[in-house]
């Protein structure tokens, strides 16, 4: 087991739209105020429009440092914030991935859809392949990640998985308390996921 992780970086993955909910949108205000007023900087996908853009609005008026990362191809299309601390520009989305992973202390994974549960899946691959310790966060609201949690023990049941992939999930659905848990987190020990001999 490893110390607990300084977290002072925080990616943030979340949606371009807010969603069927009010809920979603006041959510990510609340992340975005509660990041900034206890000295964290958000790193996020660079977006100026939903659960982005009321994340890094919220975080900027509160005197936050907001990091984004965005393809140029995205960039070109308007889509980017223009008032952010930096906005980092890369060829793909790929590189968008690995640069926000880079930057990121520990990772928060919002309500969202394809794109949202694509950056948590591959965040949490890496988790368990020992490329990374960093804790992996879920922000809920009205109990949206209980269908995730469903399939990941499905998976777990009939044997695709190795260990309980939830073990790196830390879930809350109050800002204050995830990034509380976040700081206290001991990453599991790496499990070797495919045995040699079996089939």
């Amino acid at each position: 087991m490893t110390s607990p992780t300084t977290c002072q970086r925080l990616g943030i993955y979340c949606a371009s739209n807010d969603g069927a909910r009010p809920g979603y949108v006041d959510l990510a205000r609340r992340l975005g105020t509660e990041l900034a007023e206890r000295g964290m900087t958000v790193v996020y996908g660079g977006g100026g429009t939903g659960l982005m853009g009321a994340l890094a609005d919220a975080a900027l008026a509160a005197g936050g440092e907001v990091i984004g990362v965005m393809p140029h191809g995205l960039v070109q299309r308007e889509v980017a914030h223009r008032g952010l601390t930096a906005l980092r520009i890369v060829d793909s989305m790929h590189e968008r991935k690995a640069l926000m992973a880079e930057l990121a202390d520990a990772f928060i994974t919002m309500p969202g859809g394809i794109g949202t549960l694509e950056e948590l899946f591959e965040t949490l691959t890496w988790a368990q392949l020992g490329v990374h310790r960093k804790p992996i966060g879920l922000l809920d609201v009205d109990r949206f990640w209980d269908p995730l949690e469903a399939l990941l023990a499905h998976l777990q049941g009939e044997g695709f998985l190795r260990g309980d992939p939830r073990a790196w999930l830390v879930r809350r659905d109050d800002p204050a308390e995830l990034l509380d848990a976040l700081q206290a987190f001991d990453a599991p020990t790496v499990r070797r996921w495919i045995r040699l001999g079996e089939t």
